[in-house]
């Protein structure tokens, strides 16, 4: 197991810390009065570490579909010893985790999303544009399609649809046919190469700003590859259900895609259902969540940005599941 590049810096930690702080601060259901922190991506630990070390009645379910990660998050960690509890499993996963383990409601759930750090540091995992690699791209690597296998066999208009939709690539249907163009030589095996593809399809005046032209391709192969929209369309709503109430839930997205899908969640549950004519909430009608990050989400300060440049596009947005009455 190669050891991770540099220092893991958890993104936003202290605010993270502070959102979560009153639901893990309070007697819990668990056994032994504990409360019950989920981390749905556990990644290196850091947020959970933390978490642990702020909170010494609560325990920990990490779960994570990279088992690379999991194994240095179970190094860092073990001297926690029987309040953590580490699952390879992804995050919609989360309802039929807890049984496992004994439990039914969680009090604090985080969820810090997208590419970790550590699937951009190990260049052979394929999510880097700026290192050659075979194209992988799977968080999990015990299963699941290549980035290659979908390069080299999806249709045109696939492509260009994946990479307009998941990566709000204007250039799609360009880079789609240099594609198909490049893979009737040979198939495209490496990260290099398409990198040089992308760039290559893009007009020169487009490459002259936001960042490096292969970024949008690489985030939409990333998505379709892992299912990442779709599994966290999923995975957020099965995440409130299973909140004890008063519990909340934090989310680290990192692009557009990923934070639309957050926002309309948390705005379905924290308006109210019944006729807005009526003087008074029929039961079982009334907003079930409350958001603790108003006026839309946050961002990273220039301070953090500046301690950790991968903080730099985050938005952060939590809910409080409310603690009443929801009807028969």
């Amino acid at each position: 197991m190669v050891e991770p590049r540099g220092v893991h810096v958890p993104v936003l930690l202290d605010r993270c810390l502070e959102l979560l702080a009153p639901a893990l601060d309070r007697p819990g259901h668990a056994p032994g009065g504990r409360t019950v922190y989920v981390d749905g991506t556990t990644g290196l630990g850091g947020h959970a570490e933390a978490v642990l070390l702020a909170h010494p009645n609560t325990i920990l379910v990490g779960l994570d579909r990279d088992t690379e990660a999991l194994a240095h998050s179970q190094r860092r960690l073990e001297r926690f010893g029987d309040r953590v509890h580490l699952v390879h499993a992804v995050y919609d996963e989360l309802p039929q985790v807890l049984p496992k383990l004994g439990l039914e409601r969680v009090d604090g759930i985080l969820f810090d999303l997208g590419v970790s750090s550590l699937q951009l540091d190990e260049a052979d995992r394929g999510f880097a544009y700026a290192q050659d690699a075979p194209l992988d791209m799977r968080m999990d690597q015990t299963r699941g399609v290549t980035a290659q296998e979908i390069v080299n066999s999806y249709s045109h208009p696939e492509l260009t649809r994946i990479l307009r939709v998941y990566g709000e690539e204007k250039f799609a249907s360009r880079i789609a046919a240099a594609i198909l163009r490049e893979r009737a030589k040979a198939p495209i095996t490496s990260s290099a190469l398409l990198a040089e593809l992308v760039r290559d399809s893009i007009p020169a005046p487009a490459r002259r700003t936001g960042g490096h032209p292969a970024k949008r391709t690489f985030q939409a192969l990333r998505i379709e590859v892992n299912g990442e929209l779709s599994t966290w369309e999923r995975a957020l709503p099965a995440a409130i259900d299973v909140l004890e109430p008063g519990g909340r839930v934090v989310v680290l997205s990192y692009h557009s895609l990923e934070d639309r899908i957050t926002k309309q969640a948390f705005a379905a549950r924290a308006r109210s259902t019944g006729p807005v004519d009526l003087p008074v909430e029929l039961p079982g009608t009334g907003p079930t969540l409350r958001l603790l990050t108003r006026g839309g989400a946050e961002m990273a300060s220039e301070a953090e940005v500046a301690r950790n440049p991968r903080a730099a596009s985050v938005r952060m947005r939590a809910v409080q599941l409310i603690e009443q009455d929801q009807g028969p």
